[in-house]
């Protein structure tokens, strides 16, 4: 057992000094849900821990006429709890409401799930699919890149040396837009997905989709955009048609595994599956409003 230390700064620039130090292995503790249980295992051993909780902006839900921005270390349960991110992108809520129990929510961070990389995490395909991006503090100080672009492998981020995640920014949606997020699980509930799958849509005047994004979880190694969703809806309705060809695409854009929660023809089945029903929900909640 490596010694340990704890440090709880109060300022994004202290974090980046501990998280740079040399010769240590420093991580960032949020909700600690993932964190904890890798240490008690001894799958990871940090000598430094940075407590983020104690920075104002990690911390915070701040809506504006552009935007939401979530902090970090805010957990499922505030997200749950905030009436215009449930109005405004429902399937964030959705998924980070199916992640642990009600007790697990109450400490577990969108910014936790995001870092831990799980090809199975739900709140990835839902931010992916709502466009969100990751505003990153670091060294060589602030930048912002997209979800889709911030796993690049199982358990593994594209954060350098010295960042993390400040926060998760979603832009206000226009009108006639809807969000949601479905999953498939063996258990009914408190389980990790087979498949996940977000799905937004923004129809025109007329009824018509003026765009959507879909994305896919645990179906490759990490959760993935699909790049030919938008080919088939745009344009179009939503009939039986568009959607047979909706879960072809999400199918073709599979590369799961076999394992014991299903083996590679079902996972490429549910994914279809669920990136029609998704999607139909999405198409169905584009008149509402906050």
């Amino acid at each position: 057992m490596v010694d340990l230390r704890y440090e709880c700064p109060k300022t994004a620039n202290e974090v980046i000094k501990l998280l740079s130090v040399k010769d240590e292995i420093t991580m960032v503790f949020a909700g600690g849900t993932d964190l904890l249980v890798q240490m008690q295992e001894e799958a990871i051993e940090p000598t430094i821990l940075v407590d983020i909780k104690k920075i104002e902006e990690t911390r915070l839900i701040t809506v504006t006429k552009e935007k939401i921005e979530i902090g970090s270390a805010v957990t499922g349960a505030e997200i749950g709890e905030n009436s215009e991110l449930k109005a405004f992108w429902p399937g964030v809520v959705e998924a980070l409401e199916l992640i642990g129990s009600y007790q697990i929510q109450g400490r577990a961070t969108i910014g936790g799930n995001l870092c831990n990389a799980s090809p199975a995490a739900d709140s990835v395909p839902a931010l992916i699919a709502a466009g969100a991006k990751l505003k990153i503090a670091g060294p060589n100080g602030l930048r912002e890149i997209g979800v889709e672009t911030f796993p690049v492998a199982p358990g593994q981020t594209s954060l350098k040396k010295g960042e993390f995640v400040i926060s998760v920014v979603l832009e206000i949606p226009p009108e006639l837009s809807g969000h949601a997020y479905l999953r498939f699980i063996p258990r009914t509930e408190m389980d990790i997905a087979v498949v996940g799958a977000g799905a937004y849509i923004e129809l025109n005047r007329k009824g018509i989709c003026k765009d959507a994004r879909l994305a896919l979880g645990a179906v490759s190694s990490t959760s993935k955009l699909v790049k030919r969703a938008p080919e088939i809806l745009i344009g179009e309705k939503l009939e039986a048609p568009i959607l047979e060809k909706l879960a072809e695409v999400a199918r073709d854009a599979c590369s799961p595994i076999n394992d014991k929660r299903g083996t590679i023809e079902f996972r490429k089945k549910v994914a279809g599956v669920l990136a029609c029903r998704a999607t139909k929900i999405a198409w169905s909640r584009t008149e509402r409003k906050p």
